[in-house]
């Protein structure tokens, strides 16, 4: 039995990832804002939950929160950092670029330095981190957002080379989504939207592969390989 931890598990992808967990009969720990969401999922299966509700942008909690979570858990093999925040904001408003930063980059950089700290003193684990496609390239329609996005992946890429060059069996794997029918899809456009249940059933194979970088679905690899290669020029213009 694996001990599992869900950052974000309040609703959407991470909401669907915990079921697939406690279907297969692991302990999971689960997390959000949101405590009732978090209950109401517990209540399904009341044995194979651990809950903790906090906000992962309140800096200097994670790691406390973390720890007791860990320790109901009786251990810890993965977590799955899921938590993130995003809204359209062409209007360039402080306020929304910060809370992007805070919760996407400064949240999610605690929680992730808590886990490799704990991984490389148990000496082996999984860190997985739900990035997106959007950061690829930057988004004129939400900047921060796709900038965290980027963050978040050259983030994974420096854990990886950490624990490798450490000679450690941490893996660290690199969620990146496109649409997904959640709150958090606000593009003005969208296509190809997956399902969380299908989008949590590829992460959950991509997790137990290992892999260092999935893509969500599994057909946005195609638009990743065409987005990197456009030329800025024409990038701009669309």
């Amino acid at each position: 039995m694996k001990k599992v931890i869900i950052i974000g598990a309040t609703s959407g992808i991470g909401r669907e990832l915990a079921k697939i967990y406690s279907s297969k009969g692991h302990l999971v720990g689960i997390t959000g804002r949101r405590e009732n969401l978090l209950q109401e999922l517990k209540n399904e299966n009341p044995d194979s939950y651990k809950i903790k509700s906090f906000d992962i942008s309140i800096l200097f909690e994670n790691s406390k929160n973390l720890d007791e979570l860990a320790e109901e858990l009786g251990g810890l093999d993965l977590i799955v950092i899921n938590s993130g925040t995003g809204f359209p904001n062409e209007s360039l408003d402080f306020k929304i670029e910060k809370d992007t930063f805070d919760t996407n980059i400064m949240g999610v950089t605690e929680i992730a330095d808590w886990a490799f700290n704990y991984f490389r003193k148990q000496g082996y684990g999984h860190i997985a981190v739900t990035s997106s496609v959007a950061g690829l390239r930057g988004g004129r329609f939400n900047p921060a957002y796709s900038a965290s996005k980027a963050f978040q992946m050259n983030y994974c890429e420096g854990l990886r080379a950490k624990a490798a060059k450490l000679k450690i069996p941490v893996y660290i794997t690199d969620i990146r989504p496109g649409f997904v029918d959640t709150a958090m899809a606000k593009a003005p456009q969208k296509f190809w939207v997956a399902p969380p249940q299908k989008a949590a059933k590829q992460i959950f194979s991509a997790l137990k592969k290992k892999k260092k970088i999935a893509y969500i679905t599994k057909r946005w690899i195609i638009v990743a390989y065409i987005v990197k290669l456009l030329p800025k020029w024409l990038f701009e213009k669309i």
